[in-house]
């Protein structure tokens, strides 16, 4: 199993408040599934996602990636985990201005050990995998929403990730677009990446083989789609 959370819970404390953003989760994903989180605001899918991701740590339950227990790992273990297992993706694409999109995507093996002509090697069979070959030097903000968020993919792939974690990846984009890089999402699953999708929508759920509800901190479904 890929990932297993067990009874998970997470309270933060906010002044004298406590909010139970999750009361109890139990999920399991397999290598190569392709899972949608749907849920609306302030059901505990952002917090699920951020768990999931190794951003956050349970404050009670089990959190089980590849087997080890993530609980009881050291900051930078997690920081690790986070670097070598997870390719995230994010809505407002996270690139960095100054930098063409090929050095983006180059970040992440920057401080790796290694050849660097292989790692530039690597980059540009990563970009090509995501149609982007002919833009690679170009900077974000000469770049369209969808070209930048497939030099965001192409980012979270550069590390040969166990999962692709993407968290409203087309909220930025248009219709048409959106379902661009929902095809590469497809086509990234067919490869056998294994992608945990988290949404609000239906339509872009929709695209997923498995659609896991959560609602007021709990799993209120969990269905093959």
């Amino acid at each position: 199993m890929l990932i297993e959370l067990q009874d998970v819970t997470k309270v933060y404390e906010v002044g004298t408040q406590e909010v139970h953003a999750l009361r109890g989760v139990s999920v399991a994903v397999e290598p190569n599934e392709y899972v949608a989180i749907m849920g609306p605001s302030g059901s505990g899918k952002s917090t699920l996602m951020n768990v999931i991701g190794c951003l956050d740590t349970p404050t009670a339950g089990s959190y089980r990636l590849k087997g080890r227990e993530i609980g009881e790992l050291e900051d930078d273990d997690l920081a690790e985990i986070r670097s070598s297992e997870i390719g995230f993706v994010f809505q407002t694409f996270n690139l960095l201005p100054r930098m063409t999109a090929f050095q983006n995507v180059e970040l992440p093996l920057i401080y790796g050990k290694g050849d660097r002509h292989a790692r530039a090697d690597r980059v540009w069979h990563t970009i090509e995998a995501v149609g982007l070959r002919e833009r690679a030097k170009h900077r974000p903000n000469e770049l369209s929403g969808g070209q930048r968020q497939r030099v965001a993919i192409a980012r979270a792939l550069i590390n040969n990730p166990s999962i692709i974690l993407a968290d409203e990846p087309t909220g930025n984009l248009d219709s048409t677009t959106g379902e661009e890089i929902m095809a590469l999402f497809r086509d990234l699953h067919n490869e056998g990446n294994t992608i945990i999708l988290v949404t609000h929508e239906e339509y872009i759920a929709e695209h997923a083989r498995r659609i896991v509800r959560i609602r007021d901190g709990l799993i209120a479904s969990d269905t093959p789609n």
